[in-house]
């Protein structure tokens, strides 16, 4: 990794918003001012290149120091009968210091996304699965099967990085890899191959992927199945998936549970899961559950080491009490169960807290804007870029360096909830 900080450019930058954390970025930086130079896409540019409005924390929507804010926040939680920390969209450091928090305020703690990654973790607490990483992906896949995701939106370069990359350490012929989506259609070309070759597109509706992947593990058991059609998708065509499942030497299998928005989505993702251990009997398969951005895969990974629970964790019993329904931030805010909401939300500006009765305090990135004025805005630095510290890929085996880019003099998260912590 080099810098020039003369010419203000950084170069081989990782990214902290991808979620595939590219780190080939070049970086160009002058004052508070960042620009993307060279491979960027629409996720990473626009988080790189948010401008710095708030630079002091707010009380009641008047400015004040940062102990000032800091001792509004402590006696609020001191005070507080039902406290909450959600968002938790920060670096390793800042979901180390929210889990503090939480255990010493005796609060719920819940991420922003869990609705979407306990699609997975239900799946995982129940029958577990077997997942692969991405940099198996990128040396062995030759079959790659995309359901119910357009990945080119949500990870722009996926495929670029991980599919269509130049080589491999096994010298698999790249050209021959296969891409079959299942469900929605690829919105651009970036599954297409370097020579050409395009997906092939299975579409369904997502209200009919139960049916179509209950189906499609059947055929790949060896089932008889009588339909001549499920979900508008011929059953000759899922057998021909099914065959070429079973044909391959390295198949994935891979998902965004975030797009999987659906009632019972995790039953589909069991039945998916349930399908890569039938594969492999007799071949190599593996799923690759996508997530991560916003900091989700992060918090997950540190809440399970210190309480050996993801999200969802309450501290009310002076003890980690892991309940996915009871600690759902969302049903308690809906509930008017919550009195204290504390909001982490370090990388997007668009990322606000939701509406509520609740006292609510926001760490958030500089730029945010609000339908209603919380009762503590601390504008917080960007993890990667005004300070450093290490995030978790979407694949959660590996956790990225981030680089400090510029000196905004804006605090990280770790710093205000450490004070916060010893305030109480």
């Amino acid at each position: 990794m080099t810098d020039n900080t003369d010419a203000g450019v950084w170069e081989e930058i990782a990214s902290p918003f991808c979620g595939i954390a590219s780190d080939d970025l070049t970086i160009q930086v002058e004052g508070n001012t960042v620009k993307v130079l060279e491979n960027g896409d629409a996720v990473t540019t626009k988080g790189f290149e948010t401008s710095i409005t708030d630079t002091s924390p707010r009380v009641n929507g008047k400015e004040v120091s940062l102990e000032q804010a800091v001792t509004h926040i402590a006696n609020l939680l001191r005070d507080s009968k039902q406290p909450v920390i959600g968002g938790m969209a920060t670096d390793l450091n800042g979901a180390r210091s929210a889990m503090a928090v939480a255990d010493k305020a005796r609060a719920s703690i819940d991420n922003m996304d869990s609705s979407a990654s306990m699609r997975n973790t239900l799946v995982l607490q129940d029958t577990g699965y077997m997942v692969t990483t991405l940099t198996e992906v990128r040396n062995r896949v030759d079959l790659l099967v995309v359901v119910g995701t357009d990945l080119e939106v949500s990870y722009p370069r996926f495929f670029e990085r991980m599919v269509w990359n130049k080589e491999s350490m096994f010298d698999q012929d790249i050209a021959s890899r296969e891409v079959v989506y299942l469900g929605k259609a690829p919105s651009g070309d970036a599954s297409t191959s370097p020579q050409g070759k395009k997906a092939k597109v299975l579409s369904c509706d997502d209200a009919d992927l139960p049916e179509v992947m209950s189906v499609l593990r059947a055929l790949v058991k060896g089932k008889v199945i009588q339909a001549e059609q499920v979900g508008g998708i011929d059953v000759s065509d899922l057998t021909t998936l099914a065959e070429q499942l079973k044909q391959a030497k390295y198949s994935v299998v891979t998902w965004v549970a975030g797009d999987l928005d659906f009632d019972h989505a995790e039953a589909t993702v069991q039945t998916l899961c349930e399908m890569v251990k039938d594969l492999n009997l007799d071949t190599r398969s593996s799923g690759l559950p996508l997530g991560g951005k916003e900091g989700s895969i992060t918090a997950n990974q540190v809440s399970a080491w210190q309480s050996g629970y993801p999200m969802r964790t309450n501290f009310n019993r002076s003890y980690p009490d892991y309940d996915p329904y009871l600690s759902d931030s969302k049903r308690m805010l809906d509930n008017d169960e919550v009195d204290v909401l504390v909001w982490i939300s370090s990388y997007n500006i668009d990322r606000i807290p939701p509406e509520s009765k609740a006292k609510t305090i926001v760490l958030g990135r500089s730029g945010m804007t609000f339908n209603n004025e919380p009762e503590v805005f601390i504008p917080v630095g960007t993890p990667g870029i005004d300070h450093a510290g290490r995030t978790f890929r979407c694949d959660g085996v590996v956790s990225i360096p981030l680089r400090k880019l510029r000196d905004s003099g804006l605090p990280s998260t770790f710093d205000v909830l450490t004070a916060v912590e010893q305030a109480l």
